[in-house]
């Protein structure tokens, strides 16, 4: 009886802070949602109050009523997709729970565990009232992290029958997963890496199977706010924050919302529903990459209080005349603390980094390409749909495709959504962020040549 009162009690802070127009906008047949929510899975959720110490996993009674709660909210709430983060693969009762309560409430469910048996995972829910799976694949990073994510090819089905017609494809890509923490700054460079092989592998998947432009969907706990190098990466390919642009919020609105509170008690916006509609033109991924990188190195230099002239003296070191070697530019990579380590700069991806800089391809790297390629980056727009301009023979007499309109967005609990935490919320160390599409109809431009 008591799981059932607090069950029922859950539902009514969801219904009372999940306001009318998210409850209907969900509630709408001609719209999709998703929701993603980092779970905190019991074997890192610390117990230190009242006579109780350790972790919650230690303790059946606790974690079970935990997650029973927030099934509670997830089925109440109903969402589309549901991104879950932190869940604990390793416990075979609480996956059949998981697996019971959604299956029965007519979700398909794919887990994929963290490498090296880390214990936790993802957890991606799919309604089949709203998708058909084409196709399911797992990425694992094997990095020193052990990260993981899911990426999930999908097929819009009933009730968006007005959509279909021989030539408006009704497919999407949706990717589940979690980033490493940024323990320290140093861990910048990896996390952006992470990011950079979730690009990689959706163009790639794009290609192998001959897919035209695509909507994609990224969604989970991203580790980092609106104001670090894999918010600007991501911006830079074409991807926008559904969160923010449902309630008009701009990249400098970073203040606004927030998501998690960390274990060192700090809180911040880390949680995100990323989109991007087949009809966004963005950079080169790898255009976008070397100049994420440059942003690191540019970063560490200003931290070092240096003027542009005094950087790039920092950078050619004792050598002679106005240029670096492609030695110095290593050595300044070292002292930056981008190379030398296992998560640094690989020397594949150094040579890259200098080919990029070094613009005329002369071996040297002058002041003006050091302004062109770091300190006041001029990049060529080289722009292109998926990031690769010799797609031009995917497209396939598709003249239409579906994208999504953000119709609405919210972070529960409430508080969040005006930048605090609220000190009895003890379902997770996360809020759950829950976002509504429309379809929409967009013509599926060729690739820029």
């Amino acid at each position: 009886m008591g799981r059932k009162n607090r069950s029922i009690n859950s539902i009514r802070r969801v219904c009372k802070i999940g306001n009318y127009a998210i409850a209907s906008s969900i509630a709408d047949r001609t719209c999709i949602s998703c929701t993603t929510f980092n779970i905190l899975a019991p074997i890192y959720k610390r117990l230190n109050h009242g006579d109780q110490s350790g972790r919650e996993s230690e303790n059946r009674a606790n974690w079970l009523n935990r997650n029973q709660s927030i099934l509670d909210w997830l089925l109440n709430e109903r969402s589309s997709i549901i991104c879950l983060q932190e869940f604990w693969v390793g416990n075979e009762e609480l996956v059949s729970i998981y697996n019971k309560r959604l299956g029965d409430a007519g979700y398909v469910t794919y887990k994929l565990a963290r490498t090296n048996n880390r214990g936790d995972g993802l957890l991606t829910a799919l309604h089949k009232d709203y998708f058909r799976v084409i196709n399911h694949r797992g990425l694992l990073f094997n990095d020193f992290g052990d990260r993981v994510a899911q990426l999930l090819h999908i097929e819009l089905i009933a009730p968006f029958s007005q959509y279909r017609s021989n030539n408006v494809r009704h497919e999407m890509l949706i990717v589940n997963t979690h980033l490493l923490f940024p323990h320290n700054s140093s861990l910048c460079l990896e996390r952006l890496r992470q990011v950079y092989k979730i690009l990689q592998y959706v163009e790639s998947y794009q290609k192998e199977y001959k897919l035209n432009p695509l909507p994609i969907m990224l969604c989970g706990d991203w580790n980092g706010s609106k104001r670090g190098h894999v918010y600007k990466f991501l911006r830079s390919q074409g991807f926008v924050s559904t969160y923010d642009t449902a309630h008009q919020y701009t990249d400098a609105d970073a203040h606004k919302w927030v998501s998690h509170r960390n274990h060192r008690g700090n809180i911040c916006g880390v949680d995100f529903i990323w989109l991007l509609n087949p009809n966004r033109y963005r950079k080169l991924l790898k255009t976008s990459w070397s100049e994420a990188v440059f942003g690191m190195f540019k970063y560490q230099l200003r931290r070092a209080s240096l003027t542009e002239q005094d950087a790039f003296a920092f950078l050619k070191g004792d050598s002679d005349g106005d240029y670096l070697t492609y030695t110095d530019f290593c050595e300044a990579l070292r002292q930056l603390k981008l190379v030398g380590h296992c998560y640094g700069l690989s020397i594949e991806e150094t040579r890259d980094l200098w080919v990029q800089a070094d613009i005329d391809g002369n071996g040297v790297l002058d002041f003006e390409e050091f302004q062109q390629r770091i300190w006041n980056p001029t990049w060529s727009e080289g722009k292109c749909e998926i990031g690769n301009d010799s797609w031009d023979d995917v497209v396939n007499g598709t003249e239409e495709t579906i994208g999504f309109s953000v119709k609405n967005a919210v972070l529960f609990p409430a508080e969040v959504e005006k930048g605090t935490w609220p000190e009895d919320y003890s379902l997770s160390d996360h809020a759950r962020l829950t976002v509504v599409f429309s379809p929409v109809k967009m013509p599926c431009s060729r690739l820029i040549s």
